[in-house]
């Protein structure tokens, strides 16, 4: 699928280094345009020509911040690549989001892999990820909602409604209270470092559980928990004395 893309970024020695780096390993994206700054950028998108399927985006421009441009070109019907150095709260709020990022120096393996993430124009639920992205911005700590990428599509779903997360080698299974089961195409890792101050903890290598919807914890051997949806997860030996732990911090609270 050819990929329409624009490209924002101040620096001109970057702009032409991820233009260099698209065309040799991404062919499939063809660049239609791109601008130094937050008016410039405005301008690009004015332009009736211009309808890119994604946008390659420095978040510091020299003129403002890159959201000072998405506020005024609304609605994105586009998809959205962060280019940035490295900024760990970027970078957790672009996570929660399911906006792709890549850090500078752009890394061959890192772009493309964004770029086979990009999703169809009438898919992306652009404005509804930023949204994500804003809630997470403004309250790091006590924001409700996060967006997944799962491989039938984008879904936006509360934090507390997630009972448990099940690892399946790459892909990670999401079971919500309603009864749903989401499948994503990230890590269980990645999950587990996203939702722990969220009271989400790993008891096992294949499964991160919601510690509010523990049920009953079955001591012995072969310890297992028993979760509200009634599925038994076990335990493993490694990481029961951290998780007795944990619950005796819940105890205690």
């Amino acid at each position: 699928m050819l990929l329409n893309a624009v490209i924002i970024e101040d620096e001109r020695k970057g702009l032409v280094n991820l233009k260099q780096m698209l065309n040799l390993h991404c062919p499939d994206v063809e660049v239609i345009g791109d601008a130094d700054g937050v008016a410039s950028g405005c301008a690009l998108f004015a332009r009736p020509d211009i309808r890119p399927d994604v946008a390659f985006l420095d978040i510091n421009l020299g003129d403002g911040k890159v959201f000072q441009m998405i506020e005024r070109i609304q609605p994105i019907d586009f998809d959205i690549i962060f280019v940035t150095a490295y900024d760990h709260f970027a970078m957790k709020a672009c996570e929660y989001s399911s906006i792709g990022y890549i850090l500078k120096p752009i890394d061959p393996d890192r772009l493309v892999e964004a770029v086979s993430r990009v999703r169809p124009r009438q898919l992306a639920r652009t404005d509804e990820r930023l949204e994500v992205l804003r809630q997470y911005q403004n309250q790091p700590n006590s924001f409700e909602k996060m967006s997944i990428g799962g491989v039938d599509g984008i879904h936006f779903v509360k934090i507390r409604d997630i009972i448990r997360l099940e690892a399946e080698d790459n892909y990670t299974h999401l079971y919500l209270v309603n009864g749903q089961r989401i499948t994503a195409s990230k890590t269980i890792k990645l999950y587990e470092d996203m939702l722990a101050p969220f009271n989400f903890y790993r008891v096992h290598k294949r499964h991160v559980i919601n510690m509010n919807y523990m049920k009953k914890f079955v001591k012995g051997e072969g310890g297992y928990l028993v979760m509200d949806d009634d599925m038994r997860i076990e335990v493993s030996r490694r990481r029961r004395s951290a998780f007795m732990t944990q619950l005796r911090m819940l105890q205690e609270l």
